[in-house]
């Protein structure tokens, strides 16, 4: 009988400290905008992307600017939900968007200000594919490169760097 005021004190801070790693935050930033170059189209994108409020609700817009393909001037906006921490500390983030898109993107923080994201989306009916890894230079500035392919005909993978403000 002694021992039972003990156990229930350790069980109940064991269980505050399991609720509060649960509901913490994963730490990834997904207010940011960006600015990317293509290295195999020699264009530029301009990215952004915003959390509606407090909520997990992610509203993102996307434009090409330039290059060697006639993708100049192609516009995207999409909204999704990011599930945060839904495995091994990863962000889950599915969408919905214009051109008949949608998509799949899991983040992970790696720690030492290393990120590395991996996706799917689909648009008019085209899949595609991609893996970025990231650089926090600090807390407002991130460089990126990544890759991505799609299964469209004629098309090759494609690598972009990007260079993004966390706001």
């Amino acid at each position: 009988m002694k021992h039972i005021l003990p156990i229930l004190t350790i069980t109940t801070l064991a269980a505050a400290a399991s609720a509060q790693s649960a509901a913490a935050s994963s730490g990834l930033s997904y207010n940011r905008v960006g600015l990317g170059y293509n290295t195999d189209s020699k264009g530029y994108s301009l990215s952004a992307s915003a959390l509606i409020g407090s909520s997990n609700f992610l509203v993102e817009a996307e434009t090409t600017i330039g290059g060697n393909t006639s993708g100049n001037g192609v516009d995207s906006v999409s909204l999704g939900y990011v599930f945060k921490n839904v495995a091994l500390g990863a962000d889950a983030t599915v969408s919905v968007g214009s051109d008949e898109s949608y998509g799949l993107n899991v983040r992970k923080d790696l720690g030492n200000n290393i990120e590395l994201a991996v996706g799917y989306a689909r648009s008019n009916g085209v899949n595609g594919w991609g893996a970025e890894l990231a650089y926090n230079v600090s807390k407002q500035i991130q460089v990126a490169v990544g890759v991505s392919d799609t299964n469209a005909a004629g098309s090759s993978s494609t690598t972009d760097i990007s260079v993004r403000y966390n706001f």
